[in-house]
């Protein structure tokens, strides 16, 4: 199973973005799939996940900001952020959850002026 991400990069406080990531070599139906962050001197944390059946839960700091989607089909799943913060600034990963849990490489998002 690979996961790939997309969508990663610079913008300034209140500004968008919307990360993408694939899921390939996938065999049967993923459970849950979803979106933490790792912030320099961090832990990783949630941000947000979504079931195959489309229960959400989101991070309190992100709420009202975010919003996860998903195509099942697809294997894809995606996170729309909105007025971003500089606080947002981290390593996004993706995550999906199948037998065991896996995780894409990471995608770069700086919020900065």
């Amino acid at each position: 199973v690979q996961l790939v991400e997309s969508g990663g990069g610079l913008v300034q406080p209140g500004g968008f973005l919307r990360l993408s990531c694939a899921a390939s070599g996938v065999i049967g139906s993923i459970n849950t799939m979803g979106w933490y962050r790792q912030a320099p001197g961090k832990q990783r944390e949630l941000v947000a996940t979504r079931t195959r059946s489309g229960i959400t839960n989101y991070a309190d700091s992100v709420k009202g900001r975010f919003t996860i989607s998903r195509d099942n089909f697809r294997n894809t799943v995606y996170l729309q952020m909105d007025s971003l913060k500089p606080e947002d600034t981290a390593v996004y990963y993706c995550y999906a959850q199948i037998v065991t849990p896996y995780w894409g490489q990471g995608t770069q998002v700086t919020v900065s002026s």
